[in-house]
């Protein structure tokens, strides 16, 4: 069974008022480890023991959301008591050797049903396996990236291919709220170049990669209006020095990131979209010069990034 999420629940939240409890330090939700009893943030580490009380209504109806694969091990385990059950995430697999205790059970036969994240779904292979579930297969087309549809299908086609190695033939069943969406249905048939035609599709319309050429600018710092204020002058200078160079380059935003807070530090971001690469290191070259933020600000160019989070 693969779930792309660690942990028991994926937020805590108050029934009473709807206050959900969120990192200090970043912009997300805690994730609840059962085995520590604790709440975690996945980005800087940041925790804090399970409450019972609602710090902003001292409210005591206080309920776990979402799924992680700490829950569906308990609901396994519940629905199949006599099944030798194991999960493999960066919890279990935490040491030296973690991964190869597993596995090693998995090859001898001693385990029945193996819970897990990405570790289970990339380079393994498991000759004994008939029956592959994917929980929540849909989960990561909701991430504000556009390539999210294709790390969909190749995570998906990735988790299938473990089914059916050995003799005995394999069985995929693909659970989630978006069953019709084209990166599940042509993964579920194998259909890569049907993919890779809709993509293209998309692509070409939002005139994204391989289209165009990427760069992601990121401001960020401590103080969230001084970090506001610099994205702003920024993209003030680029939209100056690209008139000034006659250079054909998209630029939008700045807007905050999508991850807006990580580590304590605010980040707003502005993406350059050219689809002459030439025309979109000129325009980086000319902003690398021009620009001299405050000493507080820190600032990352990203050309070509791997994801726009």
């Amino acid at each position: 069974l693969f779930l792309n999420r660690r942990g028991f629940a994926t937020f805590l939240l108050c029934k009473d008022c709807g206050h959900v409890f969120r990192c200090p330090n970043c912009s997300v939700t805690l994730t609840y480890h059962r085995a520590k009893q604790r709440h975690f943030c996945h980005y800087c580490d940041f925790s804090l023991p399970a409450p019972s009380v609602c710090p902003e209504c001292n409210g005591t109806d206080v309920g776990l959301f979402g799924r992680g694969t700490e829950r569906v091990e308990e609901e396994v385990r519940q629905l199949f008591p006599d099944a030798r059950v194991a999960r493999m995430d960066s919890v279990t697999t935490a040491g030296r050797g973690g991964h190869a205790r597993i596995l090693k059970r998995l090859e001898e036969g001693s385990i029945d049903i193996l819970i897990g994240t990405q570790m289970i779904a990339k380079g393994h292979d498991y000759p004994g396996v008939t029956l592959v579930g994917i929980v929540s297969a849909d989960a990561t087309l909701n991430l504000p990236d556009f390539r999210s549809a294709e790390r969909t299908f190749q995570l998906v086609s990735q988790v299938m291919g473990r089914a059916g190695r050995g003799d005995a033939p394999g069985k995929v069943v693909i659970q989630g709220v978006s069953p019709d969406h084209y990166a599940l249905l042509r993964a579920a048939d194998h259909d890569y170049e049907g993919f890779y035609e809709e993509e293209l599709v998309f692509r070409r319309e939002a005139g994204y990669p391989p289209f165009s050429h990427l760069a992601m600018v990121v401001i960020s710092g401590t103080a969230e209006k001084t970090v506001e204020q610099g994205a702003r002058d920024a993209a003030c200078l680029m939209r100056g020095e690209r008139q000034a160079l006659k250079v054909r380059v998209e630029i939008l935003g700045p807007a905050p990131a999508p991850l807006a807070k990580v580590r304590g530090r605010f980040r707003w971001q502005i993406l350059l979209k050219g689809r002459d690469r030439f025309d979109l290191k000129r325009l980086l070259v000319r902003f690398h010069r021009e620009w001299s933020p405050p000493r507080v600000l820190r600032t990352m160019v990203d050309v070509d990034p791997v994801d726009t989070l």
